[in-house]
């Protein structure tokens, strides 16, 4: 596992497994990695006016542009752990950033 799997709940695991079962990113950004038809979900969570039940409603019924999946209670809570996990450890867009002498990226 890499250092940030570790930290994941069961949940989350499971969500990350629905979200590419599902091919979330062809439409989905996470990390600015993605398609582009939806919104970049990497701080969906936060975001003002969002949250828990706000996207839960979106992945029971779907939208107009994102198709409802007829996904169960228990991937819909699975999905919803997973977009918190990955809140929590990304930014996106990376407003400011540094590049280092080795070419790395530094986030400021």
């Amino acid at each position: 596992k890499d250092c940030g799997e570790k930290f994941m709940t069961e949940d989350a695991q499971k969500g990350k497994l629905i979200f590419q079962k599902y091919n979330c990113t062809a439409c989905h950004q996470l990390y600015g990695l993605g398609g582009y038809m939806g919104p970049d979900l990497t701080n969906v969570m936060s975001k003002q006016g969002v949250g828990e039940l706000y996207v839960s409603a979106f992945l029971q019924n779907g939208t107009q542009r994102m198709p409802n999946f007829h996904l169960s209670e228990v991937e819909i809570k699975s999905l919803v752990a997973y977009l918190k996990y990955v809140d929590k450890t990304g930014i996106s867009p990376v407003k400011k950033f540094e590049i280092n002498y080795n070419g790395t990226i530094t986030q400021k």
